[in-house]
């Protein structure tokens, strides 16, 4: 099978790496990147070849994969408008929907949106995808691989609920990051080196997230198992409870959602030349 990315950035390296790691050959993969140190330094590391601009060669590809800024995208898809027939296109680009793919696109519909994370960096993403009515079973399976070298997926039906993928799983790192941050200063205050703070902090949401992951219960009852009465688990989380923390994070990832939707609107409404 042969992919071209429309863009060589961070999430497509993530990409390109999970699927030679499953065994795709270089030589099948295409990568169109305007900037000349990003194409020597693709390349290099995974010896695909890089190309300036979408020549013939890249429209040949069965999968498309649109990996550049959605700000940007109008412009380095418009050579490909009215050139598609049988592609699979792929977006990973944030806010941008399918209609407005679509119609930056003259009209096609072989189009799947995915909402990536950034762990997918490290091969341990969590992906949203949706799919135009017009991509069949056997092409949202082609999708499912390429984006499964890179973590688990999660199709949704209702491209809305798009939204919701960003908040809590496009957005999620950011919010276990600022707890990390949190619980590492606790651990400074607490007398622990920095070097130390990190350690504990890390590993310990690490190794949490793993066992909540593994066991197959409820975290619900993963934490109860770990807060013995009048302990000192209990004392923290009275503390957490009273300082609103669960709420917090359920009003931010909404908040989230809905600052989604407004910039879904803005770029839709983008006009003039690309």
């Amino acid at each position: 099978m042969k992919i071209t990315f429309i863009g060589g950035g961070n999430m497509a390296s993530a990409l390109i790496g999970g699927l030679l790691r499953q065994a795709a050959a270089p030589a099948d993969i295409l990568v169109v990147e305007p900037q000349a140190a990003q194409r020597a330094r693709l390349a290099e590391t995974f010896g695909v070849t890089p190309l300036a601009a979408p020549e013939p060669a890249a429209l040949a590809s069965e999968v498309l994969v649109l990996a550049v800024k959605p700000q940007q995208m109008r412009a380095a898809i418009a050579p490909l408008a009215g050139q598609l027939c049988h592609q699979i296109v792929v977006s990973i680009a944030a806010g941008l929907t399918l209609g407005t793919l679509s119609g930056w696109l003259e009209g096609y519909r072989r189009i799947v949106r995915v909402m990536p994370n950034t762990p997918a960096l490290i091969g341990a993403g969590m992906s949203g995808l949706c799919a135009l009515p017009d991509v069949a079973l056997s092409e949202r399976l082609v999708v499912e691989r390429i984006l499964e070298t890179a973590g688990a997926i999660l199709w949704v039906e209702d491209e809305a609920r798009m939204d919701a993928i960003t908040a809590i799983s496009g957005s999620g790192p950011a919010y276990l990051f600022f707890f990390i941050e949190a619980l590492e200063k606790a651990a400074v205050e607490l007398g622990f080196p920095a070097e130390a703070a990190r350690l504990l902090a890390i590993e310990t949401t690490l190794g949490a997230a793993r066992l909540a992951a593994d066991s197959g219960e409820a975290p619900a009852i993963l934490r109860e198992r770990v807060t013995s009465p009048s302990g000192t688990t209990a004392a923290a989380l009275a503390v957490l409870r009273e300082n609103g923390v669960a709420e917090g994070i359920i009003a931010g990832a909404k908040a989230a959602e809905a600052r989604g939707r407004e910039l879904s609107a803005q770029l839709a409404d983008l006009r003039g030349n690309p």
